[in-house]
């Protein structure tokens, strides 16, 4: 069936008229490098956008209080509230299927502010006092020493984590960090190790420079007692945090004398709600890729397919000589599908070649030019080139179904009249 003299017929007619060939070849081509390339593109943005979220736990919640809107109980609007460390143990006994709970408190706003000092040097640094399991939520890589642990909370130990950005401007190259002091607002803190973050977002460098101190000794050095500043909540991985949020809000109101209807007097931000808005944008992304490039891609598949009927309609003398002389309705009907399935997955592959020559070159000039926000390693995976592949075999097959059909049903006596 796949014999040598049916390859070249095959070559034959798709050589007979090459410019006709190469025209026809061309929207499949272009379908698949448009697809390959957006499929790419829409990849490098998804990379972008998973590394501003960084290691963080996205199953996370944070949650903060402002002043209540609604009068409740005898109490006025526009009061303020904080929150306390007994409310840590009131969500966990109220509230199922949390992981962490991280209570916080914070020096320095943002983007620092608060004075650190160390010999002579002076820095701004957000500093914050919290309990160990932060590092289960803002996952860190301790480069030198050890990260706080239960015995720093329980013995209120005034020793502090510092981030590699403060590290590199408060100590000269080579220095020793550990056991060395700093003075945090006027309280000295003993450095028991530094960490660092992989962040490359467009606050990367100032997530190098933290500073983590327990959250009792926090408390007791800047007069915070059970004031809790905000809360850094995980569900575990079988429950969704969005579920739980209003389960965990109304423990508040309920414990603060917030009215029922005050959607405004404890704030909070859903960072799973925003990953899975963000997952849905990576779908949506996906989709429109291969809608636009499928779409592109059938217009060259309607081409191929009146080629196609065109080489049926130039060889009808040609099919009404095989008939007369016995050959099979079959046969001719597989030699027109080889010929479309061999012109289609051609143009397809060097649609392929073409689209990872663009990619290639893309990667390798934000190799050259460095990092851009929200757009790395544009690729397509092996499973993409291969659906491609089975794309092309089955449009192959679309387009030269039609002409192969009008091959097998031209009669002989009909075809050898034609001139």
């Amino acid at each position: 069936m796949f014999n040598s003299d049916r390859w070249r017929e095959i070559l034959e007619v798709l050589t007979s008229n090459v410019g006709r060939t190469i025209l026809t070849a061309f929207g499949v081509c272009w379908g698949i490098f448009i697809l390959i390339v957006l499929l790419a593109a829409g990849k490098g943005f998804e990379n972008g956008i998973r590394q501003d979220f960084g290691d963080i736990a996205t199953n996370t919640m944070f949650m903060w209080t402002r002043s209540t809107t609604k009068a409740y109980e005898g109490l006025p609007k526009g009061r303020s509230f904080e929150f306390k460390v007994n409310d840590v143990q009131a969500i966990k006994d109220n509230v199922p299927n949390l992981r962490f709970i991280s209570p916080r408190n914070q020096l320095g706003g943002f983007r620092g502010g608060g004075n650190v000092i160390r010999g002579i040097r002076v820095g701004a640094y957000n500093v914050y006092g919290d309990y160990p399991e932060i590092i289960n939520q803002d996952p860190m890589a301790v480069t030198s020493g050890r990260f706080l642990n239960h015995n720093d909370i329980n013995e209120k130990r005034k020793v502090a984590v510092i981030g590699q950005g403060v590290k590199s401007e408060l100590y000269d190259k080579g220095e020793e960090v550990l056991g060395s002091y700093i003075k945090i607002s006027g309280v000295n803190f003993m450095v028991i190790g530094t960490y660092k973050k992989n962040n490359n977002d467009g606050d990367g460098e100032e997530a190098q420079k933290e500073i983590f101190v327990p959250f009792t000794s926090f408390s007791q050095a800047f007069n915070r007692g059970e004031d809790v500043g905000w809360m850094a909540i995980t569900a575990h991985d079988g429950s969704s945090i969005s579920q739980l949020k209003e389960n965990i809000i109304g423990v508040m109101r309920e414990r603060h004398k917030i009215h029922p209807e005050d959607n405004r007097a404890i704030g909070y931000f859903d960072l799973y709600e925003q990953f899975n808005r963000v997952e849905s944008l990576f779908v949506g992304l996906k989709a429109i890729a291969y809608i636009v490039g499928i779409m592109v891609l059938l217009s060259g598949i309607i081409g191929v397919s009146n080629i196609m009927l065109i080489v049926v309609k130039e060889r009808t003398k040609e099919i009404g000589i095989r008939r007369a002389l016995g050959e099979q309705p079959w046969s001719i009907k597989l030699q027109i599908l080889m010929e479309s399935i061999f012109l289609t997955i051609i143009s397809g592959m060097t649609g392929i070649i073409f689209g990872s020559l663009v990619i290639y070159g893309i990667n390798s000039l934000l190799d050259s030019v460095g990092p851009v926000d929200m757009f790395i390693n544009p690729s397509v995976s092996v499973g993409v080139v291969s659906g491609a592949l089975v794309i092309l075999i089955i449009s192959g097959l679309l387009a030269g179904f039609i002409p192969a059909n009008s091959a097998i049903k031209v009669r002989p006596i009909e075809a050898l009249r034609n001139e």
